[in-house]
């Protein structure tokens, strides 16, 4: 077995940030619940869960994208021979329900919610990514879906905070506007709207943490992620060639972990909210090593 086409084909950088959302959604259960309450099993079980949900989307995605990747991206696990077709979906599957049962031994919920966000996953990879604006949201959904797979930790939380699912799709809807134009280049209007989208976030974010008195302690967090997210979209506002897209993109992708740490830091949780951060650097050296788009 080529373990390293396997680890390609699953995008570990990638899924870093998908560990990040988990810890991000059990802060937000937090801002209702003690932490001494949580379930330290249960965190492990959701994060296995994310690992399986994301890393199987990722496999189907490449699996659905075998014909186009032959002509633009034929280095991919899949079109290079090195994993496969029968292999690929065999491993995406296992992954998919390994993603599920976890979450299930959590609770019914989550189980429910897991199952939800592998729909989605398998809808985008089959159709969404071809809709100039439901794929966006079908994305967006997906993320949404894991924050909310985090928050399931506590059961009640679900009910009260679930709206909080919005932000992530308004954040991926605009990474997944933006990576369109990563091969071919991208057009001006599209990216500032995704600016728009990025904004409404950390606004978002910001105001949360005024109304639960963590502003000043939350600041840092939410700045860092705002440069962190728009210094290379400017760059590419300025320059929509692919390559300068490319970068805005994979700086989105990776900039998931600051704004879970964001998330973290105003449930109050400082120490926690450094060990989100820390998962950074190892999403970063994991993707200078494995491709992240």
């Amino acid at each position: 077995m080529n373990i390293k086409a396997y680890l390609q084909l699953c995008r570990p950088a990638n899924i870093i940030t998908a560990i990040a959302d988990i810890l991000a959604g059990v802060a937000i259960a937090n801002f209702a619940t003690p932490i001494t309450e949580v379930n330290a099993f249960g965190v492990l079980l959701l994060c296995i869960s994310t690992v399986g949900l994301y890393g199987g989307g990722i496999v189907f995605n490449d699996i659905f994208d075998l014909e186009l990747d032959k002509i633009e991206r034929p280095e991919r696990a899949i079109p290079s021979g090195r994993i496969s077709l029968q292999n690929a979906f065999i491993f995406g599957t296992m992954l998919l329900l390994i993603g599920i049962i976890s979450a299930f031994l959590n609770n019914s919920l989550s189980g429910i919610i897991a199952s939800l966000v592998a729909i989605l996953a398998l809808v985008y990879d089959k159709y969404g990514k071809h809709h100039s604006f439901l794929g966006p949201m079908n994305m967006g959904l997906c993320r949404g879906g894991n924050l909310i797979l985090g928050m399931s930790i506590v059961a009640s939380t679900v009910s009260e905070w679930w709206w909080l699912g919005i932000l992530p799709v308004c954040y991926i809807a605009a990474i997944t506007m933006i990576s369109r134009g990563e091969v071919h280049g991208g057009k001006k209007n599209t990216l500032y709207f995704a600016a728009f989208l990025y904004a409404i976030v950390n606004i978002s974010q910001l105001t949360i943490a005024y109304r639960l008195d963590t502003l000043w302690f939350s600041l840092a967090f939410v700045s860092l992620h705002i440069f962190l997210i728009f210094k290379p979209l400017t760059k590419a506002i300025s320059n929509p060639i692919g390559p300068n897209i490319g970068k805005a993109v994979k700086a989105g992708v990776l900039a998931l972990i600051v704004m879970d740490a964001a998330w973290v830091s105003i449930s109050g949780n400082f120490v926690i909210a450094l060990f989100v951060l820390i998962l950074l650097p190892i999403s970063i050296k994991l993707a200078k090593v494995f491709a992240v788009t």
